[in-house]
């Protein structure tokens, strides 16, 4: 099993993220970018988040890793070991997404935990991670994710629905940056961060002539296994392979990815579902 050292277990449990530098290879990342770039079907099935700025991210997502490269990636050793590490836990595939943060027009993310919106697809504990692969290299300029170190110890916070981005409590935000420090987390090609579900997270526009894709695999453990149905799949085990198989699989399918993605207006409640729950206590009150 490829397990983190007990160094970097240390440090994800205080900051709530590590980046494991080099994680996939040169070649390894090129085969991902090269198939994402060319995939038709994922182009199609983007969607267009409006960060309430005049720009937006295009995000494409998918619920089940499936056999084609994006899958590999997913489903590596060197991957799926780390999560299971951090979990504790055997870990299955929440979901997948690329965000397409393109040069000049790809748009910002608002400060949110992503556990802020899957508490509502009845995940009972925050006991999930997510990893961020860097497909193009991410700097300040072009958006990079900031992250505010140990702020997953925060808890959840109470997140609304603003345009199509849900956000957390800017007021808990603004303090929580008076006493964390803010990390801007600047990545190289097939860097992979490793952050916690807790960890309030956000980026800024791309206003360089340089796109930054990035490839984000989540994982919940298998018994925090939803209590309810969702958009979002409840335990599916998940079939590790070998790492080899990444350059295998892709340079056998570079020109299909093999995936079957979600159409995030229609089926992706996550966000959505957080006006149903801010009206409810409203009329509560």
């Amino acid at each position: 099993m490829n397990l983190l050292s007990p160094q970097e277990r240390s440090d994800y449990e205080r900051d709530g993220f590590i980046i494991i530098r080099n994680l996939f290879s040169e070649d390894e990342i090129s085969l991902l970018g090269q198939t994402a770039r060319a995939d038709n079907a994922m182009d199609k099935s983007s969607s267009s988040m409006d960060d309430g700025e005049g720009n937006a991210v295009r995000l494409a997502l998918w619920n089940h890793p499936g056999d084609g490269i994006y899958g590999m990636i997913a489903r590596c050793r060197k991957l799926v070991d780390r999560v299971e590490d951090l979990l504790d836990d055997e870990a299955y595939h929440y979901h997948s997404k690329m965000v397409l943060k393109d040069a000049k027009v790809g748009g910002a993310w608002a400060w949110h935990q992503d556990y802020g919106y899957w508490y509502q697809n009845g995940v009972l504990f925050p006991n999930l991670c997510s990893v961020m692969i860097a497909v193009d290299k991410a700097t300040e300029e072009n958006g990079c994710m900031q992250v505010l170190k140990g702020s997953h110890k925060l808890g959840r916070i109470n997140h609304v629905l603003s345009g199509d981005q849900a956000g957390a409590d800017m007021e808990r935000v603004e303090e929580a940056k008076k006493r964390l420090e803010l990390v801007h987390a600047t990545m190289d090609p097939g860097d992979a961060m490793f952050f916690h579900s807790n960890t309030l997270h956000a980026s800024a526009a791309n206003n360089s002539d340089h796109p930054r894709w990035a490839m984000i695999c989540c994982y919940n453990a298998a018994s925090n296994d939803p209590y309810k149905d969702s958009h979002h799949p409840r335990y599916t085990k998940l079939e590790k392979i070998d790492d080899d198989r990444i350059l295998a699989v892709g340079r056998d399918h570079a020109e299909s990815s093999e995936t079957a993605f979600a159409d995030l207006k229609a089926d992706d409640q996550s966000a959505s579902s957080l006006d149903d729950e801010n009206n409810y206590k409203r009329k509560d009150t």
